[in-house]
């Protein structure tokens, strides 16, 4: 995964964070909230530390129709983006700061899925006064 470039902010603001997802063609993931509890959801974690996760924004799911389950389940496909809100407090000290995180996620096509996956994912993010 690429490392993304460092977004410039201000302490005490609050920014957003488009992450960039492009699968495979053919190939789905679930989506964060999958209709049966064995299914691996879609899930982006920020770990704490000075700046904060306020919230992640998954994209509208489509439905698909595939062999091993009844009825539709909600995926992604193709090209979309996970959207976080990062809150940067007012005490962050300026300078470049290290948002780590994790992406898990089970990819699949209609006739199978690979094992599940984590990687690591960093926002780097320079903040000023």
């Amino acid at each position: 995964m690429p490392k993304p470039e460092p977004v410039a902010t201000k302490a005490g603001a609050t920014i957003e964070f488009k992450l960039p997802l492009q699968l495979r063609e053919g190939y789905h993931v679930n989506s964060n909230k999958p209709p049966d509890p064995y299914l691996i959801p879609l899930r982006l974690t920020w770990d704490p530390g000075p700046i904060t996760a306020a919230e992640i924004v998954y994209p509208k799911p489509d439905f698909r129709k595939v062999d091993f389950f009844e009825g539709s389940l909600p995926v992604f496909s193709g090209r979309f983006e996970l959207l976080t809100r990062f809150k940067i407090p007012a005490s962050v000290p300026p300078g470049l700061v290290n948002v780590a995180g994790k992406l898990r996620y089970q990819a699949c096509n209609d006739r199978m899925c690979l094992p599940p996956k984590t990687i690591d994912v960093t926002l780097p993010v320079s903040v000023s006064r």
